[in-house]
């Protein structure tokens, strides 16, 4: 069976490539494959290896060429005999699983730490608004003390005068009742 080197180049790294990939190949039967994230100049590249028929690696490349994963820039597509080994589908598979878990459990550990900073911002936030609301509580609560006081001194200069002007009205003999 013929074996291929392919390389794909551009934004192809975090965006779901290979297990597209071997979703591909495992659709057409590709009895062995392989993909790997790698660098080639600086850039991101996939590099896929098969071994299969003549037939699925031409539908394959078919495929490739003219499908990506959803947030996939491809720049360039090349192949290549290659004249290596080539790992089983099932292993391949199998590996291709570990690396996803890791990356789960790699982002998840990043995920929690996030989450951690994020809540203590909060209780700090919390702190500072609570701090702030009862300075501006205690600044209403005099104000409005204030209010209160000035009210009461009116009011009973109100009633001061409304007595002297009945006291007047009466001793000018005019009838208040």
């Amino acid at each position: 069976m013929p074996r291929k080197r392919v390389i794909i180049v551009g934004k192809v790294h975090d965006v779901g490539y290979r297990p597209f990939l071997l979703g591909i190949a495992g659709f057409l039967g590709i009895e062995r494959f392989y993909a790997d994230n790698i660098m080639i100049e600086g850039k991101q590249a996939v590099e896929i290896l098969l071994d299969s028929s003549e037939d699925k690696i031409s539908t394959f490349m078919d495929l490739i060429q003219r499908k990506r994963p959803e947030n996939a820039v491809v720049e360039e597509i090349r192949a290549e005999e290659y004249l290596g080994d080539v790992m089983r589908m099932e292993d391949y598979y199998r590996y291709l699983t570990a690396m996803q878990l890791e990356k789960i459990v790699s982002y998840g550990g990043q995920m929690l730490r996030k989450q951690d900073e994020t809540i203590q911002v909060i209780k700090e936030e919390g702190k500072k608004t609570r701090k702030m609301i009862s300075s501006r509580t205690k600044l209403l609560s005099s104000k409005l003390d204030n209010i209160t006081r000035l009210l009461e001194e009116r009011f009973k200069k109100l009633e001061e005068d409304v007595e002297r002007i009945k006291r007047a009205l009466i001793k000018a003999g005019i009838d208040i009742q």
